[in-house]
């Protein structure tokens, strides 16, 4: 494993902030950084760190593999172990296109939840192959909800607050 140029530079950005205004973990962003890296080697495009619903803080990542693909790599703050491996795909995946819960019906699902406004999307395929859609919601008190719907229940399968993010979109 080899750490990129951005990776490090990350981790030197991170430092920085994490001694100002970012949580510290247990675990620490360095030891989650080389997991993620272990877990799936490529360039590190966007760090996020998240407060998840009975998890506590996680780092996630966003890592671009040789091959073209996209990756969030979750490692949890505590413990500094990989606790979710999700690819992202287009929303012309074939897990999209047949989905049962339309990305209109999951924006109302979401927003229902959180009210807010909804700034980014992604198509993820969770490590068990089935399909949600991510919303970033910015809520009107400034917060940036995450919320994942399932494309065939249209449950709420995960939320989080992100609580700080370094990287392109």
């Amino acid at each position: 494993m080899k750490l990129t140029a951005l990776a490090v530079a990350l981790l030197a950005f991170a430092g920085i902030t994490q001694a100002a205004d970012m949580p510290k973990t247990a675990a620490g962003f360095e030891k989650c950084m080389k997991a993620a890296l272990k877990a799936k080697d490529g360039n590190i495009v966007k760090v996020e760190l998240k407060k998840e619903e009975g998890e506590g803080h996680v780092y996630e990542f966003d890592i671009e593999t040789a091959d073209g693909k996209a990756w969030d790599v979750e490692c949890s703050g505590k413990t500094g172990k990989i606790v979710e491996v999700e690819e992202e795909v287009t929303k012309d995946h074939a897990k999209f296109s047949g989905a049962k819960v339309t990305e209109a019906q999951a924006r109302e699902i979401a927003l229902k939840k959180v009210p807010g406004e909804i700034v980014e999307v992604e198509y993820e395929i969770e490590p068990d192959g089935k399909a949600s859609y991510e919303f970033d919601i910015k809520t009107a008190d400034g917060k940036e909800v995450k919320l994942e719907v399932d494309t065939e229940s249209g449950a709420i399968v995960s939320q989080a607050v992100e609580v700080w993010q370094v990287g392109k979109e």
